[in-house]
């Protein structure tokens, strides 16, 4: 499968590394709207300007787009999608719906296939939530993240005016999550489950306080949680939060028997030392899924509820059944 990146900050340097480790994937190029002299390839790969892409159309089996939730995905996955088969990690999740139809709009326009909010989460823990919830329909299930640091909530701050850089960790609340464990079943807002942390590197003379206070505020990010907002220097960022480490769990908790007297607890957990790397090579995975489907004439939006595990793999359906069924 031939793979162009779009993008390339941390999720698109994941996505070339992850490239490396698949034996049926090609790196065709990545498009940055950057100068493409200022960008060096960790792997040799040829880099071009963003505007470039549609003239290399006939080279690219998939485009995997690795831009922000807040401003980037919503515009470029539907734009993309008219000409290419696309891959994106759209993760607000209060706007998965309108996102779908804008891309499955496009890309029913321009006869191609795309697949949007792929990644652990929205993506894996999607999954598993389905998983759960269709085998124990007696049940509830939770999902908490972290402690690790959000790729889409610290691009999301630093899109402020006067944000120079910014990290956001997600904390889960331990007593929340132990309750849950412990087959509870609580009842929990956003608040209850999580905090957030954010570092923030300010511009020189930029109001702090109207910087803490849009981040405190913003809808789908930060309003419904107790965030604390800390401002550091460039120097600080680089020395202590240069890592990007996340990972969570999604449990749930259900009964059978004739009168629920059997409980159980299904939990799936990942611990990540890189998030955007884990979530790059997820993306992979699926545009594997994705080139073939359009080989198949697929055409539309899809989301990970949509791919049939068999796609994922390099290996053939014999080879599947006897190695891992």
């Amino acid at each position: 499968m031939k793979l162009a990146i779009y993008g390339y900050g941390n999720l698109g340097r994941g996505v070339e590394a992850a490239i490396r480790q698949n034996g049926d994937a090609e790196l065709v190029g990545i498009f940055t709207r950057r100068d493409p002299k200022t960008v060096v390839s960790k792997t040799g790969a040829s880099v071009f300007a963003a505007d470039e892409i549609l003239a290399n159309k006939n080279a690219i089996d998939a485009v995997i787009l690795c831009g922000g939730s807040a401003t980037d995905l919503p515009i470029l996955t539907p734009m993309l999608a008219r000409h290419f088969s696309v891959i994106d990690s759209f993760d607000t999740h209060a706007r998965i719906p309108e996102h779908f139809a804008a891309v499955d709009a496009a890309a029913k326009a321009g006869g191609t296939l795309a697949l949007i909010s792929c990644g652990w989460d929205p993506g894996l823990f999607s999954l598993n939530r389905l998983y759960a919830s269709a085998i124990l329909p007696d049940g509830k299930d939770e999902t908490f993240w972290g402690r690790g640091v959000s790729q889409g909530h610290s691009d999301a701050i630093r899109r402020i005016p006067g944000v120079l850089d910014a990290r956001q960790y997600t904390v889960p609340i331990e007593s929340a999550l132990q309750s849950v464990r412990a087959g509870e079943k609580p009842t929990l807002s956003a608040r209850q489950k999580h905090l957030r942390e954010c570092y923030v590197v300010a511009a020189p003379g930029a109001d702090k306080a109207a910087i803490e206070n849009a981040i405190k505020t913003m809808p789908n990010y930060f309003a419904d949680y107790d965030t604390s907002v800390t401002f550091i220097t460039a120097e600080e960022m680089r020395a202590n939060h240069s890592e990007l480490p996340h990972g969570g769990v999604v449990i749930r908790s259900g009964k059978t028997g004739l009168d629920g007297e059997h409980r159980h607890t299904i939990e799936y957990s990942l611990k990540l030392d890189s998030n955007p790397e884990f979530t790059a090579s997820v993306l992979v995975a699926y545009a594997r899924a994705i080139c073939r489907m359009a080989q198949r004439g697929e055409t539309g939006c899809r989301t990970v509820f949509d791919i049939a595990p068999a796609d994922l793999s390099p290996l053939s359906g014999e080879a599947l059944r006897k190695t891992m069924l």
